[in-house]
């Protein structure tokens, strides 16, 4: 067998970067690609330190046209497409009722259409290599999170879209795995995007005690080895996954608290 090749989108922070050079190590053919040139350029040096072979694309996942250039330049580069990590994604806090449509639209159009563009065109080479696609998700997806209703509106969408897909494919050797981290310490929550579409530019959560890039990225290659269906990360998730099927007004009331107790919450 030859050398396998993993498309990473949103690679230039947080868990995208941690996961590039965790396949970079494996030697793996790296794809990266996100909006940022710049930051990309610095990733794929640090990629290159462990002597692997990568291609940069600049990529914004909420135009089709990129994510089919972006398959279009790892199929002519490396011949195959073993793992497509669908990670690129954005956050939004704001209040439904003061929040501009357009937030919630753009939110839906990096998070879910851009999982959906990325992984429309991958797939037949997903089918031809029997890979995985990955979506990295949220807790978000498993509960609707208040003053987050774009984000997790896109999370539900990708849950369907990734189940289906993964249905759809169960006699073809498809892996098809949902990731949910829990919070974690990332640039995520810093560009959420306000009621107006504007980043919050700060943090509610204190992200030093939030589980690290670099771990959440290390239990997702495991699970794709492992070729699981599903990855729940933190107490919470698990927690919140089971005690929402069956105690489900409660835990609207309990998440409501806790969202209500953040900084700067727009509960207050």
């Amino acid at each position: 067998m030859g050398v396998k090749t993993v498309v990473i989108t949103g690679a230039s922070s947080g868990i995208g970067e941690a996961l590039a050079y965790q396949y970079a190590q494996l030697k793996y053919n790296v794809v990266i690609a996100a909006r940022s040139l710049e930051q990309l350029k610095s990733v794929e040096l640090k990629c290159k330190e462990y002597n692997s072979s990568v291609l940069l694309v600049q990529c914004d996942v909420s135009k089709e046209s990129d994510c089919k250039f972006l398959i279009e330049e790892t199929i002519r580069q490396f011949s195959t497409c073993d793992v497509l990590i669908n990670n690129a994604g954005i956050s939004m806090r704001a209040i439904f009722n003061d929040c501009d449509l357009e937030v919630i639209k753009k939110v839906m159009d990096v998070n879910f259409w851009g999982t959906v563009y990325c992984t429309k065109h991958a797939l037949p080479y997903l089918l031809q290599s029997k890979g995985t696609v990955v979506g990295v998700s949220s807790i978000a997806g498993i509960k609707g999170l208040p003053a987050r209703t774009g984000y997790s509106a896109s999370k539900f969408a990708m849950h369907g879209f990734l189940e289906s897909l993964r249905i759809e494919n169960l006699k073809s050797n498809l892996n098809v795995l949902i990731v949910c981290p829990g919070y974690t310490a990332s640039n995520i929550r810093n560009s959420a995007l306000n009621n107006k579409g504007n980043n919050q530019s700060e943090s509610p959560l204190d992200e030093a005690k939030l589980m690290s890039a670099e771990e959440v990225a290390q239990r997702i290659v495991k699970a794709i080895v492992s070729r699981k269906s599903y990855l729940y990360m933190s107490f919470d998730g698990k927690m919140l996954f089971w005690l929402n099927k069956f105690f489900p007004l409660l835990m609207d009331k309990l998440v409501f608290n806790k969202v209500s107790k953040e900084k700067d919450s727009p509960f207050k």
